[in-house]
């Protein structure tokens, strides 16, 4: 169960660095430009935030299993993007936009997070 968790946590950790990222370091109008139009929906200070939260799960998905300092954090890091995720499906439904991405990269979390409490708690 273990080489199952780091490889969906390092799917999902590059997936949600490379995403969350983006929306730090790109200003709001080049990633409307981009195809991200349900930016428009958000200000600028919070799609920087949910692309920090997003950076931050990336790094709780990693660090704290690698080290095994407190790796309960790791889970809990998956649940918290599963979380950002229901937001994204509820937003691109909302827009009338595909939400598969997002669906899946929270479903995949979900899976991180159940197979990372049974990996902790072992």
């Amino acid at each position: 169960m273990l080489i199952a968790l780091w490889i969906i946590n390092g799917m999902l950790a590059l997936a949600f660095l490379g995403s969350g990222g983006m929306k730090l370091l790109r200003p709001k109008d080049a990633l409307a430009s981009s195809g991200m139009a349900y930016v428009e929906d958000f200000s600028a200070g919070t799609i920087k935030l949910i692309g920090a939260l997003e950076v931050l799960g990336a790094i709780g998905l990693i660090v704290p299993l690698l080290t095994g300092i407190v790796p309960v954090l790791t889970p809990i890091a998956a649940i918290g993007l599963a979380i950002i995720m229901v937001g994204a499906v509820v937003t691109h439904i909302r827009r009338k936009e595909p939400p598969v991405l997002p669906a899946v990269l929270g479903a995949a979390a979900i899976a991180s997070a159940v197979l990372g409490f049974l990996v902790v708690t072992s």
